[in-house]
């Protein structure tokens, strides 16, 4: 099974965290430890999806699986970085808006 969706899914929130942390942290390269542990916390998350392939964005998953306190500060990353990813990385951006515009799989009891 290839894990395509999950891949690009941590390549975005690894490009969004780079934006974020240069800007905020002021890092010049790489990324500091509280955003290396937050992405490191998301990519575990990417890799225990329960809805795996057919995975929709973050936003509209019906199921949380983010503690409350890591949820917020992958928001206030996303909140930041979104707009900028499509000067930064277009292909990205295009990607995640077309998928958040796509039904979201529906949970089997």
């Amino acid at each position: 099974m290839t894990r395509q969706r999950i891949l690009r899914e941590k390549k975005t929130a690894e490009k969004m965290t780079a934006i974020y942390c240069k800007a905020n942290h002021k890092i010049d390269s790489g990324l500091c430890s509280e955003c290396k542990d937050l992405l490191n916390y998301v990519q575990k998350r990417l890799d225990h999806c329960f809805f795996g392939e057919r995975k929709p964005v973050c936003g509209k998953c019906p199921i949380h699986c983010y503690q409350k306190e890591m949820r917020e500060k992958i928001t206030t990353v996303m909140r930041y970085a979104g707009p900028r990813m499509i000067y930064k990385h277009p292909v990205l951006a295009i990607d995640h808006i077309i998928r958040s515009l796509k039904k979201v799989p529906v949970l089997k009891k």
